[in-house]
């Protein structure tokens, strides 16, 4: 996501983005948010925490998003992958000591991670409008639906046992994914005249591009998306889900270029 910011010029009045009174709003609510409290937890437990530690435990959460992958390319008919994440989890799930080390990734395992999201996109649902969810910050009204049901459809089974284990679950990943990302608030402020639009455009590229949506013209002309993709496909160019604003836009999402339904959230 920093890759693609820092190439990125902002389109004002998108057409995707038709909700955009109420995202700008929400969108300064993540950023009075992040600075306040995911940014200082963030650099806290940068502080703390030795690197192989912080490792370990991006890798865990890793694994368990790769459980997620599997069912949804299971969804979209794509067997091929499927196997993969299967082994991925396999592998990295016993060897890796339950997902600490990832072993799957060195053996030449592909980490493509998927998500219901994408899982509707491939199913049709391609073109959709830009959405910042609160606190978890830039997606797309499908991806966003795509994340509500798979959290409804997981809360019966959490793989955590009960949910106040969950919930510090999901902390614990938040912070990990926002640590990550410490510094690209910097890249977004420096750039941009107005973050907003900034992140929003850089973002809905991408997103496009990942799921086989059509590129504007304008789209096309403002940054080679072919170039980008590939650089961002590398594991440390995740979108991380607690992003919404311009320091918020270090923390989505995740993923991939992650995923953007927050998937990783879980």
């Amino acid at each position: 996501m920093a890759l693609a910011l820092s190439a990125c010029a902002s389109v004002p009045n998108s057409p995707q983005d038709p909700l955009e009174p109420m995202n700008r709003a929400i969108y300064r609510f993540n950023d009075v948010a992040d600075r306040n409290v995911a940014k200082p937890l963030a650099e806290g437990y940068r502080y703390i925490t030795p690197q192989p530690v912080r490792s370990a435990v991006g890798n865990f959460f890793d694994n368990i998003r790769d459980v997620y992958s599997l069912g949804n390319n299971i969804l979209q008919a794509e067997p091929e992958k499927a196997l993969n994440d299967l082994m991925r989890v396999a592998i990295n799930s016993t060897f890796g000591i339950f997902g600490l080390i990832d072993i799957a990734t060195p053996a030449g395992l592909k980490n493509n991670k998927t998500s219901f999201g994408d899982t509707l996109a491939a199913w049709g649902w391609k073109n959709s409008s830009y959405l910042v969810i609160p606190l978890l910050g830039p997606s797309t009204v499908r991806d966003g639906t795509g994340m509500g049901l798979t959290t409804v459809l997981a809360s019966d089974r959490p793989l955590y046992g009960n949910s106040a284990t969950a919930n510090v679950a999901l902390g614990v990943n938040l912070i990990s994914k926002r640590e990550s990302l410490l510094g690209v608030e910097d890249t977004v402020n420096e750039a941009a005249l107005d973050p907003y639009s900034y992140t929003r455009d850089a973002y809905l590229q991408i997103r496009n591009k990942q799921v086989g949506a059509p590129q504007t013209e304008l789209q096309q002309e403002e940054m080679n998306i072919d170039e980008l993709m590939g650089t961002a496909s590398a594991p440390a160019a995740e979108v991380p889900p607690a992003a919404a604003s311009a320091p918020a836009a270090a923390s989505a999402p995740a993923a991939v270029l992650p995923r953007s339904d927050a998937s990783a959230a879980h």
